[in-house]
């Protein structure tokens, strides 16, 4: 091992890093353009798929994406190590669709928001991931599933901002709490009531989906008996 290899990876120790990321991370603060082709072949889906997500208008998404490693790219020298790089690069994405939304708001319409009571938890409800998921079935499966995953795209941009972030970071990006709660900069408090809110909202927006989803296969082995 050589010396600068060892004092990387004592660096990723002290700090929580894996040893390759505190490695991307001191290529990246090098300038090395192998670095950032890593770096975003790594997170720009998933950043993407959050922005595009937190948007009122999901075309937007590809150009504030670009915006994103463009600040990456600018301000890397200044990330500290405070957070995970994960966790930087997920507050930066999200800090520049906020910006986009306030544009949005003051220049193409007014933000319309959803604040219906909460309601009982569903039984047996498919979760986000899975409904979002990319799985493998007939084409009548793609069919249906992909009806379903609109219904929740659709449903989601119906939650108000605040709810819709935290339940995209928890349920479809796999976030933990004490990560979220570092993302957006709160406590855990406000993400578990955020989250339970934005839950019971997704839930009411998507009960008749669900509704349906769940009778079809009863009402197929009807027909099949």
């Amino acid at each position: 091992m050589t010396q600068a290899a060892a004092i990387v990876g004592n660096l990723a120790s002290a700090i929580g890093f894996s040893t390759e990321e505190a490695s991307l991370i001191a290529d990246l603060k090098a300038g090395s353009e192998d670095a950032f082709a890593v770096l975003i072949a790594q997170y720009h889906q998933p950043l993407y798929s959050l922005i595009a997500r937190s948007l009122d208008d999901p075309a937007d998404a590809s150009d504030i994406t670009q915006e994103v490693f463009i600040k990456v790219f600018r301000s890397i020298r200044s990330f500290n190590g405070g957070s995970s790089l994960r966790t930087w690069l997920y507050r930066i994405a999200l800090h520049e669709a906020s910006n986009q939304r306030r544009w949005w708001s003051r220049h193409k319409r007014r933000e319309i928001t959803l604040d219906t009571p909460p309601s009982e938890q569903e039984e047996d409800a498919p979760t986000l991931a899975m409904i979002l998921a990319d799985g493998h079935g007939t084409p009548l499966d793609h069919a249906e599933q992909g009806e379903l995953r609109a219904s929740v795209e659709q449903a989601l941009r119906q939650l108000p901002e605040s709810f819709r972030t935290v339940v995209v970071l928890r349920e479809i990006e796999g976030f933990s709490y004490e990560e979220i709660a570092d993302v957006l900069s709160v406590n855990l408090g406000t993400v578990k009531s955020r989250l339970t809110r934005g839950r019971h909202l997704l839930r009411d927006l998507l009960r008749p989906c669900l509704r349906v989803s769940r009778a079809e296969p009863a009402l197929a082995t009807r027909r099949s008996a």
